[in-house]
């Protein structure tokens, strides 16, 4: 056992590494959106920022009880438990929010709310691909997207934009902030999604490339032979 772990573990190292960048970004692009909120904020931010309005506590705190819901619900309609970078991620997201809305300034003038909208959803959409693309265990939300997805055959893009405009009406009811850039979100990052986590799996992929290509040239064989595994797991 640990002689397979020493020949896995640096490709682990490298999903691992991708999947706090993904956790990050992903949190970062949700709080740049939220400043943003005059223009209208992201469709799961408008059901959370509406729970925020309506019962307290903070937006970052929804997000992680919002996930805990979505979890419970993934997990006995696939029947399995979830994985550790599921739960990573709902707890992980939500804490980054509330960090990130801290310390991030008011935009200011509606050019910046505007800028501010457009970089939070580009951030956003590579943070999700980033850690899907990792299969270390996708987000709650993300989750649901990916069993949907293989469950109906659906696109990526298709199932995340009819999941977020659903929700979207929900938050718009408990009086979340509703405009143009939700609207806009809501378009926008399924598509964004369907581009960004193919394209983060290949980064991974050629990443680990890279790293047995070195060991190889540097030591003369190739420490760790998971690269074929991990590569069917990311697909």
């Amino acid at each position: 056992m640990s002689k397979m772990t020493d020949k896995q573990q640096d490709s682990i190292w490298i999903r691992w590494s991708f999947y706090i960048i993904g956790i990050m970004a992903l949190a970062f692009g949700i709080s740049l959106m939220i400043k943003a909120k005059d223009l209208g904020i992201g469709p799961w931010d408008v059901f959370h920022y509406g729970l925020y309005l309506q019962f307290g506590l903070t937006v970052g705190t929804w997000s992680i009880l919002a996930g805990l819901v979505i979890v419970t619900i993934s997990c006995v309609a696939m029947k399995m438990w979830p994985k550790i970078g599921t739960i990573l991620n709902m707890v992980f997201v939500g804490v980054f929010i509330d960090i990130f809305l801290f310390i991030l300034p008011d935009p200011g003038p509606i050019w910046m709310d505007i800028l501010t909208l457009i970089v939070g959803l580009v951030v956003c959409g590579y943070g999700v691909g980033l850690y899907v693309a990792a299969n270390l265990g996708a987000g709650p939300r993300d989750s649901l997207m990916l069993f949907l997805t293989e469950k109906f055959g659906w696109k990526v893009q298709w199932v995340r934009s009819g999941i977020e405009v659903f929700v979207l009406i929900t938050g718009y009811l408990l009086g979340g902030p509703v405009g143009v850039g939700t609207i806009v979100a809501s378009l926008a990052l399924g598509p964004i999604v369907g581009y960004t986590l193919p394209q983060s799996k290949r980064w991974i992929e050629h990443v680990q490339w890279r790293r047995k290509r070195s060991e190889n040239f540097n030591q003369g064989e190739i420490r760790f032979n998971h690269y074929d595994c991990t590569g069917e797991e990311s697909r």
